[in-house]
């Protein structure tokens, strides 16, 4: 199991996600679990309201606004990272917590990571500028 980013090859098991969401402080209740095994496992950068579409074919219960709650309490917790893109007006919810970019296909609207050391920056800013992280969103098309 990776430690810090779940991906489509490997999906936790309930108990899995249920000790997760323990260990993170948050109570793991059946919608939680239930969003968790898509978020962690199953998508690539959702937005709420995918999230709530997924919901809606597998565990009709959910509200918009439990999605909502589950996904603001999953990045409070760490083990979701929320960004706000130019090509949606949504978050978009991420579960790779290491440092990396992002890279928007234009033609599909798919948003791909990319590790950084796929990417070569070279900052030419004043000794005063400290900088603790940097995040780069890459805009094209892939052929």
């Amino acid at each position: 199991m990776k430690a810090k980013n779940q991906t489509p090859n490997h999906c936790l098991s309930p108990n899995e996600i249920e000790s997760r969401l323990k260990s993170a402080g948050v109570q793991p209740t059946a919608q939680r679990i239930a969003i968790c095994r898509f978020v962690l496992c199953e998508a690539k950068h959702p937005t709420a309201e995918q999230v709530k579409a997924w919901a809606d074919l597998n565990f009709p219960k959910i509200s918009l606004a439990t999605v909502y709650n589950t996904l603001g309490i999953l990045v409070q917790a760490g083990l979701l990272k929320e960004y706000r893109f130019p090509h949606t007006e949504s978050s978009v919810y991420d579960n790779n917590l290491t440092s990396h970019h992002h890279f928007l296909d234009e033609a599909t609207g798919e948003l791909i990571d990319i590790e950084p050391d796929q990417l070569s920056v070279n900052l030419k800013l004043k000794p005063s500028f400290k900088i603790k992280e940097m995040e780069i969103l890459l805009k094209g098309t892939r052929s």
